[in-house]
């Protein structure tokens, strides 16, 4: 069985000392490795930077080699390099799988930031940077545990390192390397830095996230666009009938009206960690608009507890180019939500029954289901979630909160699967204040910090026995 090691050891209280002063010793150099790695536009979706991301992936594993782990760039199926770095286990101990990526999203609107995105910048006790926090600052924030834990006497435990390079594009590549070498993923407990808690200094775990599906809907009413004073009034108007159907996914308050999608739950887990106020102002909401919901809904029981549908995209003639006629086709790109305990692929295949079934004018209606991921639920009663939990809590000196999040991470569940006995834990850097995948990305140090003083503790502290 797991567990700490005995607390009444009088080595105990030195070790976690020399452990916390080890790792704040190290925030010049965790900023200088940060500064680089930053520096590299390592990004997922666009095949000009693909030098990028191999030159990224080579700085990790000069990183996880100077660790002493034996350390391997993998060209994974997409063609993204994925780098996994390990240290067998000693005296039977348990083997803890640490996971980040190095891929980050592009810059959308660069005359939006404050400070070159390339180039980590502090200001106000921040590091500003794209990538920052989504996810690099995670990478260094596993190197800095194990480097800390490396200076204090080393640890039994086994180390798998999985820095990923294709999570923003879908984490396809990685999803397969799992099924093709499965050793390479292999362990007791399996942490994945890639998620965010409410706010800096708030210590949590992510125990609950949504699934996740992609829908494309395509109507079509017409051969080709006709004069709008010939026909309009008679002739139906594709983009009229997409909007129309479009509109009835959702009820007055917003929330999703396709039944059978779980939308009438209610998060039992620790309270969304901002307040009405804090929320409105971390979604960016303008004055006067509404946060969706009906009176008594909480925020954590919308965006973790209920499922969403997200308009994400709408094509027609674009203004610029319009002219006098009855469109004859439109589409719109649809993101759905749900949360655990509803199958994803029967949740987007109701929402498509849903379209069909309130399609106005006998349009043609088209729906087609790209992607269905799966939701994902931890078991918190395991002996290595406790010891995580407690690690973190003795980090930030306060209780860890259990929370959910309403995005999606594929590879949990792909690894949920393929190892059914390991324990998860989900964590990362970011919090509010990080604007990740936003124009000034950034990320606390004391969060980097904190997380690496865990997982040293973490790393130290678990034995057989």
């Amino acid at each position: 069985m797991s567990s700490y090691h005995d607390p009444s050891n009088p080595n105990h209280d030195h070790l976690e000392h020399a452990l916390r002063h080890h790792i704040g010793g190290q925030r010049q150099r965790i900023f200088g490795d940060l500064a680089q790695l930053c520096a590299i536009p390592s990004l997922a979706l666009n095949d000009d930077h693909a030098k990028d991301m191999a030159r990224s992936a080579r700085m990790i594993r000069d990183l996880m080699v100077e660790r002493g782990l034996a350390t391997e760039i993998i060209t994974t199926s997409d063609g993204s390099p994925a780098v996994v770095g390990k240290r067998a286990a000693k005296n039977n101990a348990p083997t803890v799988l640490l996971y980040c990526h190095h891929d980050v999203v592009d810059i959308s609107t660069p005359e939006e930031w404050q400070s070159d995105p390339f180039i980590l910048t502090e200001r106000d006790g921040r590091w500003y940077g794209r990538g920052s926090a989504d996810c690099k600052g995670n990478v260094l924030m596993h190197l800095a545990a194990i480097r800390a834990v490396d200076a204090t006497g080393g640890c039994d435990a086994g180390i798998i390192l999985v820095c990923e390079g294709s999570e923003e594009r879908g984490g396809q590549g990685l999803k397969d390397l799992v099924d093709d070498r499965p050793e390479l993923f292999d362990a007791d407990l399996i942490c994945i830095a890639d998620t965010a808690s409410g706010q800096a200094g708030l210590p949590t775990l992510t125990t609950s996230l949504r699934g996740g599906g992609q829908l494309t809907v395509t109507v079509n009413t017409l051969e080709a666009p006709v004069h709008s004073g010939q026909f309009g009034g008679a002739a139906p108007d594709a983009v009229a009938a997409l909007v129309r159907v479009l509109a009835t996914l959702h009820d007055d308050d917003g929330q999703v009206a396709v039944n059978g999608l779980g939308q009438h739950r209610h998060w039992e887990g620790s309270p969304y960690p901002a307040e009405d106020d804090a929320a409105r102002d971390a979604a960016g909401l303008l004055d006067g608009v509404d946060m969706l919901g009906a009176g008594d809904d909480e925020m954590a029981d919308l965006v973790w507890a209920r499922p969403a549908v997200t308009i994400t995209g709408f094509s027609s003639t674009p203004v610029e180019e319009a002219i006098n006629a009855v469109p004859a086709t439109a589409s719109a790109q649809l993101n759905l939500r749900v949360p655990p305990g509803v199958d994803t692929a029967d949740a987007a295949e109701k929402v498509a029954e849903h379209l069909r079934a309130h399609i106005s004018w006998g349009a043609h209606i088209d729906v087609d289901i790209t992607s269905a991921n799966p939701s994902f639920a931890a078991d918190t009663s395991g002996p290595l979630f406790g010891l995580l939990s407690d690690c973190i809590s003795q980090a930030y000196e306060q209780d860890t909160e259990m929370i959910g999040t309403g995005g999606s991470i594929p590879l949990t569940v792909k690894l949920a699967e393929k190892f059914p006995n390991a324990e998860f834990g989900l964590y990362g850097v970011a919090e509010s204040a990080s604007a990740i995948h936003s124009s000034n990305e950034s990320v606390d140090p004391e969060e980097i910090e904190r997380l690496a003083f865990a997982e040293a503790l973490l790393l130290t502290r678990l034995h057989f026995r």
